[in-house]
């Protein structure tokens, strides 16, 4: 690349621009407040984790352990190292690192950048935000429930539509355990019928099969063992308690026996919220039970259950729904002209922020009728209109931007008359 070639972002990470920001700053907080109703406290991890962390906890035999994940070594120790991939493990391991089931179950939420390396389309990148949600020391069928209940009620919150509940129960170990052999014994039958992935999964992981898109595969995906018809009644009974509780709250769902989910640490409950309008990348939402994993990642056994929402397909969404950006909102635009102008202005512009309004001061100079049209494109309400004589004089002329008369007040008059023009 010559030395003077205009930079490029990385393919699939994208800039969020200013006039994007707007939609996902409104998104964020919408959903923030969300998780605070129901009790949720904010936990934030390192972008990086010691690939191992990913390797035990997602398992070795996963697309993203082996073809997704961004790793690298150390420069200065060797250590291996990974960009997350997700944020369950991540979020474990810190509550076993500081020890925060000792005392009480914990409701715990966290947002940000993930990074898998795919290859990018609409709605699946390389560096894309999730917000997560965990529920850890919860044996109950009621934190499923609950948890299905959260998402279904953000989606009524946000005005989302055409977005329906897939639901279905991995059971526990041993019924897994007699599930994976009828599963190799019925797939090694049709050998000929499986892809090269299939193939590929076929001893190490053949539950993942079961996920395949490959149209060639289906009527053989169709007639494979049903997990279902193992499970023991322990696992049934709070399956059945889920779909309960859910039907009582009015949630219709959708039971599909091939929902598996890409991660190894799943059990019991899985579910996924999903939509016809964003092409293959309909899942918006996506979680369940993961009673194994605190182990697996070397704490004391407790019980666990969670989900993870895309940022960007959820905004996608609320954009095709016609939702618009939301432009940047200022109060007050200080035009200003001349020397001792320039000073009185800022003065004036500090003032007014001091009672928490939002104020645009001009910068780069320029003639007043200029200066006004770069107020009336700001959106402000009301423009502050300073020369030499007003700055003379402790006065300011103030101006509403959707009509009505200019007038000129004191200094000590300027917020009141702000916050009145504000009012009207």
């Amino acid at each position: 690349m010559s030395s003077n070639e205009t930079l490029q972002a990385v393919r699939g990470m994208n800039d969020i621009l200013p006039d994007e920001a707007g939609l996902w700053l409104w998104f964020e907080e919408v959903v923030r407040d969300w998780l605070h109703s129901y009790g949720y406290r904010n936990i934030r991890m390192p972008l990086v984790e010691p690939t191992d962390l990913f390797k035990r906890a997602i398992g070795e035999v996963t697309d993203i352990v082996e073809k997704e994940m961004y790793s690298f070594a150390d420069a200065l120790n060797g250590d291996q190292l990974t960009l997350r991939p997700e944020g369950t493990a991540s979020c474990v391991r810190a509550v076993l690192q500081h020890n925060l089931l000792y005392n009480a179950p914990q409701r715990l939420y966290y947002s940000g950048q993930m990074f898998r390396h795919e290859r990018p389309q609409k709605g699946r990148y390389r560096q894309f935000h999730q917000f997560g949600v965990e529920a850890l020391g919860f044996a109950g069928p009621d934190i499923d429930a609950e948890q299905i209940l959260m998402c279904a009620r953000l989606w009524k919150k946000l005005g989302l539509r055409d977005v329906t509940l897939q639901l279905n129960t991995l059971g526990d170990a041993a019924s897994r355990h007699r599930h994976r052999a009828k599963l190799i014994a019925h797939f090694e039958q049709r050998m000929e019928l499986l892809d090269a992935d299939s193939t590929r999964r076929l001893h190490s992981n053949p539950l993942r099969i079961l996920d395949s898109k490959n149209p060639a595969m289906q009527d053989l995906i169709a007639a494979a063992p049903r997990l279902m018809d193992e499970l023991e009644e322990d696992a049934l009974r709070h399956f059945d308690e889920v779909q309960a509780m859910l039907k009582r709250h009015d949630v219709p769902f959708e039971i599909n026996p091939h929902l598996v989910r890409g991660l190894d640490y799943y059990n019991r409950t899985v579910f996924e919220w999903v939509t016809t309008r964003l092409g293959a990348q309909g899942t918006i939402c996506a979680g369940g039970r993961y009673d194994g994993l605190v182990e697996q990642i070397g704490g004391k056994p407790a019980p666990a259950t969670g989900f993870a929402m895309g940022v960007e397909r959820l905004l996608a969404l609320l954009q095709d729904d016609g939702m618009a950006l939301p432009k940047p909102e200022v109060d007050v635009y200080v035009v200003h002209q001349g020397e001792l102008a320039s000073q009185f202005a800022s003065r004036m512009a500090e003032q007014l922020r001091d009672s928490n309004l939002r104020v645009l001061l001009h910068c780069g100079g320029g003639s007043f009728k200029s200066q006004m049209k770069k107020a009336d494109a700001s959106g402000a309400c009301v423009a502050l209109v300073i020369g030499d004589d007003e700055a003379q004089a402790n006065e300011i002329s103030v101006k509403p931007m959707q009509g009505g008369e200019q007038e000129r007040v004191s200094v000590q008059n300027l917020t009141a008359t702000v916050v009145r023009l504000l009012k009207l």
